[in-house]
C-alpha cells in the first residue's frame, strides 16, 4: 500500500507572472512516485494564511512525508533547505502585508532543521546530472515561513516524518521575462520527482 506525500507549491508573486512550483505540484498531483501517492496543494503568498493552511492540510491529509516547493528567482540549482528560522522579513506579500522582522511564533524555537535526508538527496540529484546545493538559509519570506510552521506543527503533534523545503530555479517563461537563470519546467518536475523517489 502506498504512503501519502503532501507536496506544496505557491501561486505567482511579486514580479513573476507564473510559478514553476504551482506547475510542478499540479502536474504531479494524484500520481504515484516511488512509495508515495502525491497529494498536492497550491498556497497563496499570504503571511496571515500560511500557518492555518499547512496545519489544516497536515490534519486532513495525514501525510507520511512532506515536500514544500518554492521559487528562488536567481538560483542556478535546486536548493535543499537545511534550516528554517523564527523570523519574517522582506517585501510585501500578495495581500500587501509588509513584514519587518517579526517572529513567526512568540514561543517557538529560534530555528528548526529539515528532516529530509539532505545528503542522500544531494547525492542522487548529482548522480542524475541535476545541479543541487544544500542551502543554509531559506530566507525570511513565505518559503521560510511555511517551512518553519510546518516543522513546528509536526513537532507539536509528535509526528516524526520526513519534511522540508526545496527551492527551485525559475522556469524558462520567468527566465526570459526577467533575464534571470531558468530551467525548462519539465526539468524542474524531474528534479522534484527524483527527490520524492529517494526520501
Amino acid at each position: 500500500m502506498l504512503k501519502t506525500l503532501l507536496l506544496t507549491g505557491y501561486e505567482p508573486f511579486l514580479k513573476f507572472e507564473t510559478n514553476p512550483t504551482e506547475s510542478a505540484v499540479k502536474s504531479l498531483n494524484g500520481t504515484s512516485i516511488g512509495e508515495y501517492k502525491i497529494v498536492s496543494r497550491v498556497y497563496p503568498v499570504s503571511f496571515k494564511s500560511i500557518a492555518c493552511l499547512i496545519k489544516k492540510d497536515i490534519d486532513e491529509v495525514k501525510p507520511d512525508a512532506i515536500v514544500h516547493l518554492g521559487l528562488a528567482g536567481n538560483i542556478h540549482s535546486v536548493h535543499l533547505e537545511r534550516i528554517a528560522i523564527n523570523c519574517i522579513d522582506g517585501r510585501p506579500d500578495n495581500e500587501g502585508f509588509h513584514p519587518n522582522g517579526e517572529k513567526i511564533s512568540e514561543d517557538g524555537p529560534d530555528a528548526i532543521f529539515s528532516s529530509l535526508p539532505l545528503k542522500r538527496l544531494e547525492k542522487v540529484l548529482l548522480e542524475n546530472n541535476i545541479p543541487v546545493t544544500i542551502s543554509n538559509s531559506a530566507g525570511t519570506y513565505l518559503c521560510n515561513n511555511l517551512m518553519y510552521c510546518s516543522l513546528y506543527y509536526l513537532k507539536e503533534k509528535n509526528l516524526n516524518i520526513p519534511s522540508g523545503f526545496v527551492h527551485v530555479p525559475a522556469n524558462m517563461e520567468i527566465s526570459i521575462a526577467n533575464k534571470i537563470p531558468g530551467w525548462p519546467q519539465n526539468y524542474i518536475n524531474v528534479a522534484v520527482t527524483k527527490i520524492i523517489e529517494n526520501l
